[in-house]
């Protein structure tokens, strides 16, 4: 069995909409190989609404789910007459989260399907979390199906996106839970300094630790809940932002990179892991990495630039591919839900 599948990602972090086409192929396990992909940087508009999306009526969100599709379509589009693909089976998108609580049996991912099947005339997935969240479960991450039939080979799989997350084997089982926040929040902090990331971690450097914020942070509830569990931003806007009122904004970074470095440790202490595979934005910042090794002998290991960018986009395309063909593509070791199922919409 061989599949072309493109895959569609936007990540809390609003760095961009991450485009991966790639060939996913099933002989005694599957495999794959990333053919072409690109990174489209929003425009500062299309930045400010997904960032307010939030904030909308219900009216002006209907509204931009669909603009918002359509925008998902042309960009695809305009990738493959780039590229001059061709035998593509389907777009997997992943759409963009504006809504995300489980406990309430709700998650919602804008960006409507039937939108990008309207402009590229291609077999669209999409909506791969709210069939989870009804079953009970967290609706997230769902990247562990990827990273147990095409990452087997690694202890864990450490994803440093807008929140980090991990994908490890217990007992047999495939389990995965979000570990902490880190772009979402330092990015939002070098905002400060109209920057839209810290490179390298540099700014975060140049602060100091406030040892009382560390330990507000590390004693939030949610870090000794047991798994499955996950992380949005409502819980970010209660839970952290309030707690640097009255703190200068390096010194923050610094507290926080800290805070997320000393919680991924702690996981990989904890189960014990010889070696993990390092993927997505985070894994750039080289202060955040430093800290990180501080505290764990577990070996980092760092893949292409390929893979840590486009990993995530890499999974949504082989879900899409799963989803197809019935299979399943949701772990409910990984969610929490019910059981294991073959999630998303298909137009």
């Amino acid at each position: 069995m061989i599949f072309h599948a493109i895959g569609l990602m936007s990540g809390t972090s609003l760095d961009g909409l991450d485009i991966c086409f790639a060939k996913f192929k099933k002989q005694d396990s599957w495999n794959f190989e990333i053919i072409k992909s690109e990174t489209i940087p929003y425009s500062k508009d299309w930045e400010e609404k997904l960032r307010n999306s939030i904030h909308l009526s219900a009216e002006k969100l209907l509204e931009l789910n669909s603009e918002y599709g359509f925008y998902l379509g042309k960009s695809v589009k305009k990738f493959i007459e780039k590229h001059q693909l061709e035998g593509i089976d389907l777009i997997a998108s992943h759409g963009h989260t504006v809504f995300h609580q489980p406990q309430k049996k709700f998650t919602l991912q804008i960006g409507d399907g039937r939108a990008i099947k309207l402009e590229t005339n291609l077999p669209v997935i999409y909506d791969f979390r709210s069939q989870d969240v009804l079953m009970g479960g967290n609706g997230a991450p769902l990247v562990p199906i990827g990273d147990q039939l095409l990452f087997s080979q690694y202890d864990a799989c450490l994803n440093l996106g807008g929140f980090s997350n991990i994908s490890l084997k217990i007992n047999g089982q495939r389990i995965a839970f979000d570990i902490a926040p880190v772009n979402i929040v330092l990015n939002k902090l070098v905002q400060k300094f109209n920057k839209n990331f810290d490179e390298n971690g540099d700014l975060a450097k140049t602060g100091k630790i406030i040892e009382e914020l560390l330990l507000q942070l590390n004693s939030l509830p949610f870090y000794q809940q047991s798994h499955p569990k996950s992380l949005g931003i409502e819980w970010c806007n209660e839970n952290i932002y309030p707690l640097f009122e009255n703190i200068g904004t390096l010194d923050a970074l610094a507290t926080f990179t800290k805070h997320a470095a000393q919680q991924i440790s702690k996981v990989f202490n904890e189960n014990q892991l010889k070696h993990v595979l390092f993927t997505g934005g985070g894994t750039f910042n080289q202060y955040l990495i430093e800290k990180i090794k501080a505290k764990t002998n577990t070996e980092i290991i760092v893949p292409n630039k390929e893979i840590i960018e486009y990993k995530e986009a890499l999974i949504f395309a082989f879900m899409g591919v799963l989803r197809l063909n019935n299979e399943i593509n949701v772990l409910a070791s990984a969610t929490g839900s019910s059981n294991d199922h073959s999630s998303g919409i298909i137009v």
